[in-house]
């Protein structure tokens, strides 16, 4: 029942968006010939396109790689990204001073992205890499879920425009100086204070029921919170075991293999040097003995090692940053 009425509510705030840019076309439809139509319309198409929902795009500092150069890569998310029952990326980039992995579908055309970071796709073993690609592929929203986290966007760019919005000093300076050479400072000062005094109450008073409806649309998704998480995990679980979905939660949330491999980056190290000492638990012991499985079914110790020949420039370049990483 929450599920539903937070999909109600979330579309129900698309549609209010949607209305800001039907009203504004519609206004300069029936009255064209005025001037002051074109200014409103405009006005009211422009609030549409600031309040609308974000379709998601990589982040400035990732490189797409081609798929020409990094087949072995593309192939192996296409195995993992069908056993989960996702669709296989488009696109696969790489990130140089960012951990883990994540996947989302970008654009009006919604084109799969997986994107890579490479100081955790350096230290992790093939079968580590098949569960982060794994734990990325099921950490994919589904459709509710985007919906309803637009509608939040959309609330928070309300809120921050009605209630965020502060005196800025610069204003208030070039005001004062203005004032002061033609000699009305008192007047001009008292107009600018009356204006923002007005427009502080006009964002109070529809603030107020933003917040309201940001409120109750926040707790009516936290609520489905548990059960977003048993189905991801479920998805995560067609792949691989329960024990290595925790190991790469672990890894990833405690950031260990992080300092090590910052070190060996500043003493100069190669990537062959660092890749062999982040793997180093997965090797055999002085005995023999075989403390971890490196290999996988969906990408053997072979096949990892190409393709991180595909990416050897690609880590060269990244470990040269890696005393960034926080």
């Amino acid at each position: 029942m929450k599920r539903l009425a937070a999909l109600v509510l979330a579309l129900i705030v698309h549609t209010l968006t949607l209305a800001f840019v039907v009203l504004g076309g519609w206004t300069i439809v029936v009255n064209a010939q005025f001037a002051a139509a074109w200014a409103l319309g405009g006005l009211l198409i422009a609030l549409g396109w600031m309040l609308r929902p974000r379709l998601g795009r990589l982040p400035a500092d990732a490189e797409v790689l081609d798929p020409a150069s990094a087949r072995q890569l593309y192939g192996m998310a296409d195995r993992v990204a069908d056993r989960i029952g996702v669709r296989p990326p488009q696109k696969v980039a790489v990130r140089d001073l960012v951990l883990g992995a994540g996947y989302a579908r970008n654009g009006l055309l919604r084109t799969p992205v997986l994107v890579i970071g490479l100081p955790s796709w350096l230290a992790l073993s093939p079968r580590q890499r098949v569960a982060l690609l794994a734990r990325a592929y099921a950490e994919l929203p589904t459709g509710d879920e985007l919906i309803v986290n637009g509608a939040l966007s959309t609330l928070g760019e309300w809120r921050e425009a009605l209630l965020g919005a502060a005196p800025l000093r610069v204003r208030e300076e070039a005001q004062t100086k203005i004032a002061s050479s033609l000699g009305m400072l008192d007047t001009v000062g008292t107009g600018y204070e009356v204006a923002g005094f007005l427009g502080r109450i006009f964002g109070r008073v529809l603030g107020g029921p933003v917040l309201l409806t940001e409120y109750s649309l926040n707790r009516l998704a936290r609520s489905g919170d548990a059960r977003r998480r048993e189905q991801r995990q479920a998805r995560a679980l067609r792949v691989i075991t329960a024990e290595e979905l925790a190991e790469i939660d672990g890894l990833l949330a405690g950031g260990s293999y992080v300092a090590p491999m910052q070190a060996a980056a500043l003493r100069g190290e190669s990537v062959a040097s660092i890749r062999q000492a982040a793997l180093s638990p997965a090797s055999p012991s002085a005995e023999g003995v075989l403390i971890a499985t490196p290999g996988s079914e969906l990408l053997g110790s072979a096949e990892s090692d190409r393709i991180d020949d595909e990416l050897l420039r690609h880590y060269t370049r990244a470990i040269r940053g890696f005393g960034l990483i926080i």
